[in-house]
């Protein structure tokens, strides 16, 4: 297994206009092995942070059964407009895709696949808050529609929130940490990735200018 601090802007898998991504890097992550990595999980292009690979075929068939049956604990730090009025909760909503022909846009819909992402409040100011999410279930774009839907859309989110598609902040979601339970009788393994540029500002004025390490 290999993670990765993905940077965000950067596609995991080719799409259809084409232009660089994750893939055309992976032969350079062999490091000795015959078969380049693959992703053993999903990230959006626009999202930035630990991206977990597996280094052979027996290893993505663990990790896909890991990721698949909800074992990998998976920690998000994003900063949304408003935010909650408590400190901390859990949202429970399904979710279905807004229309057969673009799948990856999704909505609120009961009768969708169940998804529930429990949240906490690390920081507030300047009409932002700074939440840490951890996805419970890994919906396609779980964690941007169930902020939208809170109320704080994530910041630079031009889909469900209310950046500019064009020249817009950036999206504001990183995935901060993953603990992978590769091993069945040791510890998780437990990774983090630093906030990226884009986000470091606002994440330290919401730190009150102290380091970005909440308890």
């Amino acid at each position: 297994m290999l993670v990765i601090d993905k940077p965000a802007g950067l596609p995991v898998h080719p799409g259809p206009k084409g232009g660089e991504t994750l893939a055309d890097h992976l032969d350079a992550l062999r490091f000795g092995l015959p078969r380049r990595p693959e992703v053993a999980h999903r990230l959006d292009r626009d999202t930035s942070g630990c991206l977990v690979l597996g280094r052979h075929p027996k290893a993505l068939r663990r990790l896909g059964d890991l990721f698949q049956r909800n074992a990998v604990e998976k920690v998000y730090w994003a900063v949304v407009e408003g935010g909650p009025a408590a400190d901390a909760g859990e949202i429970d909503l399904a979710l279905a895709p807004r229309s057969p022909e673009r799948g990856w846009w999704m909505r609120v819909d009961a009768g969708g696949q169940p998804a529930l992402t429990r949240w906490r409040v690390l920081g507030r100011g300047d009409g932002l808050a700074w939440l840490e999410l951890r996805p419970v279930t890994g919906r396609t774009h779980q964690l941007r529609v169930h902020c939208a839907a809170m109320g704080g859309p994530i910041r630079g989110d031009a889909i469900y929130g209310t950046a500019p598609r064009f020249d817009g902040p950036g999206l504001h979601l990183h995935a901060r940490a993953v603990a992978v339970p590769l091993y069945p009788r040791k510890p998780a393994i437990a990774v983090e990735a630093p906030a990226p540029g884009h986000m470091r500002s606002p994440l330290a004025v919401l730190a009150g200018g102290g380091p970005l390490q909440p308890d």
